[in-house]
C-alpha cells in the first residue's frame, strides 16, 4: 500500500480565486469550506482514486471594537466561532457595555450590512449572526447611563475650566492695572 500526504497553502487572491497545480484557477469566493472540499475531492478524484481533502482558513479575522477590555483584530484559530467567544477573546464586556444594542458589521455580496444583537436574549443561540464570520466586525456601544455620565462630567469640567480662566484673566486684569 503506498500512500502519498501532502500539505499545500493557497492564497485567495482579490477576486476570490486559487491558482490550483492541474485543475487552473478556481473561483472560491463565496463558497463554504464544505462547499470546496467537496468540489476538489470531485475534480481531484478524476485523477487520483478516493483523494482526502481537507480546507481550512489561515487568517480568519473578527474585529471587536467598543467597550470591551482589549479591542482590536483577532486571528481566530477556528472558523465556527460564536459572537460569546470573540467577546470573551476582546476580555469580555465593560461594566459600561450595553449588552442588548451590540452592532455586527457583516460584508455580503459586497456590501456592509448591520445588525443589531442582544446578547440577553434567549434567541441569540438561535440567531444568523451567532456564528461568526471571516471579517465581520462587532462593535460593542457604552450604555445609556455611561454616555450621559460622560457628557455631565464633561460639562462640569467644562464649567470649572471656564471658572479658572474667567478668575485668571480677572486676576490678569487687577495686575495690570
Amino acid at each position: 500500500m503506498h500512500s502519498m500526504f501532502m500539505l499545500q497553502m493557497y492564497l485567495v487572491d482579490n477576486q476570490g480565486n486559487i491558482n490550483f497545480p492541474i485543475l487552473g484557477i478556481i473561483h472560491v469566493e463565496g463558497l463554504t469550506r464544505n462547499q470546496l472540499v467537496t468540489y476538489l475531492q470531485t475534480e481531484i478524484g478524476k485523477d487520483v482514486k478516493d483523494p482526502i481533502v481537507y480546507v481550512s482558513i489561515r487568517n480568519y479575522k473578527i474585529t471587536v471594537l467598543g467597550e470591551v477590555r482589549n479591542p482590536g483584530t483577532y486571528t481566530m484559530d477556528s472558523e465556527k466561532i460564536t459572537i460569546l467567544q470573540a467577546l470573551g477573546r476582546a476580555g469580555d464586556l465593560n461594566l459600561t457595555a450595553e449588552r442588548d444594542g451590540i452592532l455586527l458589521i457583516r460584508e455580503e455580496n459586497g456590501v456592509p450590512r448591520h445588525y443589531t444583537i442582544d446578547l440577553k436574549s434567549a434567541e441569540l443561540l438561535n440567531s444568523p449572526y451567532f456564528y461568526l464570520q471571516q471579517n465581520d466586525v462587532i462593535y460593542v456601544p457604552a450604555s445609556a447611563e455611561r454616555v450621559a455620565s460622560a457628557t455631565m462630567a464633561t460639562g462640569i469640567w467644562s464649567t470649572a475650566l471656564s471658572s479658572v480662566t474667567t478668575t485668571v484673566s480677572l486676576v490678569t486684569l487687577v495686575i495690570s492695572l
